[in-house]
């Protein structure tokens, strides 16, 4: 998929531009959960 066609699909649905970024946005936190679920406690 070439850049004129996502800019022009972009153009055409306004709605996917949201979308995407909130797709990014929940990605960038899951990213931060992970982390923080992932500390290891190191014996007693």
């Amino acid at each position: 998929m070439s850049d004129t066609s996502i800019q022009s699909h972009l153009t055409e649905n306004p709605r996917a531009v949201g979308v995407l970024f909130t797709v990014a946005v929940l990605l960038s936190q899951a990213g931060n959960v992970a982390g923080a679920a992932a500390t290891t406690i190191s014996g007693p």
